[in-house]
């Protein structure tokens, strides 16, 4: 991984979730009105969000799961209903601050245990699953496979992560979307081919024990996103 493009892109998701779009990200993951744009962004996310929950399975009482990237917290909630104690990390203290806030309105058999910093910590321990929801299409594909090595030394099952496909379509959409008002423009994102991402995962010698299982593209107007989940060999 090119450390220094991962710690710039890093501190730049950091500044732009904590200082510029905090407020709009917060009616985003809500049910607060939004614009058409933005509804279906959280279309999309509360359809991709469904699928991951829905490969971890309805009841994954005990399991440790790290929620990498948590935002204000939505998947990291709904996988405590289903049992799981959740380690919720992410960059901006900010919306980290928000998870915490709407934590009490949702009770599961699990737990949650909120964290700032970065999802790559070794102090956080060992998990069985480690799912990184929209967290790492901001990436290059190299950086993305070198975070899920770091984590695939620490993680028992599964890892269920997300990357921005490149297809014709997104292009065209990122490129109008640069003339809609910076109130709904996202972060950049590194769109990255199905192809590039399994070959950078096949070829990453930490993750030789790991395969591509199930993956998923989820569409919704402005949003598009492709989840794959990797396994234990």
């Amino acid at each position: 991984m090119g450390q220094a493009s991962y710690q710039t892109r890093r501190e730049q998701l950091r500044t732009y979730f904590d200082h510029t779009a905090v407020d709009a990200w917060k009616r985003l993951t809500s049910d607060a009105p939004v614009s058409g744009i933005r509804a279906t962004v959280r279309a999309g996310r509360e359809r991709m969000r469904s699928t991951l929950l829905d490969w971890l399975g309805p009841d994954i009482t005990g399991a440790r799961l790290l929620d990498a990237g948590c935002g204000t917290g939505a998947l990291a909630r709904e996988a405590a209903q289903r049992g799981a104690d959740v380690v919720a990390i992410d960059l901006s203290p900010k919306l980290v601050a928000a998870a915490r806030e709407l934590a009490p309105l949702s009770r599961g058999r699990g737990s949650v245990t909120y964290r700032v910093g970065d999802m790559r910590d070794k102090a956080l321990g060992r998990f069985d699953y480690v799912v990184a929801m929209d967290s790492l299409i901001h990436y290059r594909a190299g950086d993305i496979t070198a975070v899920l090595a770091d984590l695939a030394c620490r993680t028992d099952y599964a890892m269920l992560f997300t990357f921005a496909p490149r297809t014709p379509l997104l292009t065209a959409m990122h490129t109008a979307g640069r003339l809609f008002p910076r109130s709904d423009r996202a972060p950049a994102i590194e769109p990255v081919s199905e192809a590039a991402m399994r070959s950078a995962i096949g070829h990453h010698q930490a993750l030789k024990a790991w395969a591509p299982t199930r993956t998923a593209r989820i569409k919704a107007g402005f949003y598009i996103s492709q989840a794959m989940e990797l396994t234990r060999t």
